[in-house]
């Protein structure tokens, strides 16, 4: 079974797929994907990130016949998984990791209304294959572990879509 751990940069998602391979998961970074394939092409300069090609992302993951763990990343949903696992974080708290990065204004700006929008959740509610989210605001790390494996062994209400909700934040970071 092939799993999209995906979510805003920032919500845990690197963190979480270590914590995982650290207990025998396999997990395959999207980015590391990319640029062992040459994937990453030109890069948008105002957005301070590169292009890629789907099809051909698709295409180097089945070169690489991974088809059994976890697929980390926030363009991993958009490929093709079994199921999917969105991390989510409250704006406000997306945007306090985004600067402890040193990440541009600009770009936390995006990415915390990208949150509030539920922009990845519903691209990946349109994968139709089965999503769930987690709310990562204020779990550390080994608690969003034990809710991505509670949903690996068939916890499914708690984690339904539907259960976040931050469009009332969208006003303040458009």
């Amino acid at each position: 079974m092939l799993i999209a751990l995906t979510g805003t940069p920032g919500t845990g998602k690197s963190t979480v797929a270590s914590e995982l391979q650290a207990k025998g998961w396999k997990a395959l970074e999207v980015n590391d994907l990319a640029k062992r394939h040459g994937l990453l092409r030109s890069k948008d300069p105002a957005r301070d990130s590169y292009d890629l090609d789907l099809d051909e992302l698709q295409e180097a993951l089945d070169k690489e016949k991974f088809n059994d763990g976890v697929l980390v990343g926030h363009l991993a949903h958009l490929l093709d998984v079994d199921m999917v696992i969105v991390l989510r974080c409250h704006p406000d708290v997306l945007a306090k990791r985004l600067e402890e990065r040193k990440w541009p204004l600009a770009k936390i700006r995006e990415n915390a209304l990208a949150e509030a929008l539920d922009i990845i959740l519903a691209e990946a509610v349109d994968s139709e294959v089965p999503v769930f989210e987690v709310n990562t605001t204020e779990m550390s790390p080994p608690e969003t572990e034990g809710a991505v494996l509670a949903i690996l062994a068939g916890e499914k209400e708690k984690y339904a879509v539907g259960n976040i909700d931050w469009s009332e934040e969208a006003l303040r970071w458009s």
